[in-house]
């Protein structure tokens, strides 16, 4: 599968697992291809009605909405099965 298809799919996956939570924003944050597992890591972010925003900056700069969501799916390769769905925490700033 090429890389829209796992991300096309990867977003199903989330809309379909979180239908009645009100997702919004969903969008592509991250994309890999692990070679010896033969599968595509992809990190979705997206916020729900109940989310406020809280904005905080990272040690790079980057402003990051604390109240937002981030999910990685290991997709396979061969047959756009999910292997896994995990919790993708965001790097924190110090202090």
């Amino acid at each position: 599968m090429d890389v829209k298809e796992a991300v096309a799919k990867a977003k199903t996956y989330v809309a379909e697992a979180f239908a009645g939570e009100s997702l919004r924003d969903l969008g592509l944050e991250e994309i890999r291809f692990e070679e010896e597992s033969d599968a595509w890591l992809i990190t979705l972010g997206f916020s729900r009605s109940w989310d406020a925003p809280k904005i905080v900056t990272n040690r790079l700069g980057r402003d990051l909405d604390l109240n937002r969501t981030y999910k990685t799916l290991r997709i396979a390769d061969p047959d756009g099965r999910l292997l896994a769905l995990d919790d993708r925490v965001p790097l924190m700033a110090d202090g």
